[in-house]
């Protein structure tokens, strides 16, 4: 997503791009989380309709019955993700606040995961995959603040990258979604069933394609 240029003077680091695919799925992660987000929060605001497919009803009926824990989780996600193209931004990203606020609502999501994952949807499948990849999370934000106190730059930047794709595998997941969803005839399969391995796949796919581009590109942010 990012090329890192290293000059003689490290506050002039900057970035460039080495991948549009990367790019492209970024804001296409930003957005697909804004509105997954703003959906969930629809559906707690509004009476069930019985128009909507017996599986959504069922679906939006669990997490009514976890509303609190819910808003607070989606809630943190919905500031989070809209702050993450300010942690990228050359004009804002060596904002001390911007990168003050990304740890501290990265570690707010991190913990309201767990509390998600407690009792997920998807079963016991989904609960593995939320803490797995949530640890992956917290570790890959720990070693981009750590990075980022001592002024290590490039360390910074790599976690900084992985943490961002990591969390942004919640976005992935909701094509996944869609696709289960719309071969659910086929299937058989309900959202219970299906959760656990979307989930799975979702993170997955932004994890691995991450790491792949961060050794790629090693000569180029090294």
């Amino acid at each position: 997503m990012l090329r890192v240029t290293l000059h003689s003077d490290p506050n002039r680091l900057t970035l460039t791009p080495v991948s549009t695919g990367l790019r492209v799925g970024f804001w296409l992660c930003i957005v697909v989380a804004i509105a997954a987000v703003m959906r969930r929060l629809l559906a707690l605001w509004q009476a069930p309709s019985a128009a909507e497919p017996p599986d959504l009803q069922r679906l939006d009926a669990f997490f009514r019955s976890h509303a609190t824990l819910t808003y607070a989780h989606i809630g943190v996600a919905l500031v989070f993700v809209c702050i993450l193209p300010l942690v990228y931004w050359n004009r804002t990203r060596l904002w001390q606040p911007v990168r003050a606020l990304y740890y501290l609502l990265g570690l707010m999501v991190g913990l309201t995961a767990f509390g998600m994952s407690a009792n997920p949807a998807g079963g016991i499948i989904e609960g593995a995959a939320v803490v797995v990849f949530n640890l992956l999370f917290l570790f890959s934000l720990a070693q981009s603040f750590r990075a980022w106190r001592i002024g290590d730059a490039i360390a910074d930047r790599r976690w900084t990258l992985r943490a961002t794709a990591i969390v942004l595998g919640i976005a992935t997941t909701r094509p996944v979604m869609g696709v289960f969803f719309a071969t659910a005839r086929l299937t058989g399969w309900t959202p219970h069933q299906f959760f656990g391995p979307a989930f799975w796949i979702g993170f997955s796919i932004n994890t691995v394609v991450m790491e792949i581009a961060l050794r790629r590109h090693a000569r180029s942010i090294e």
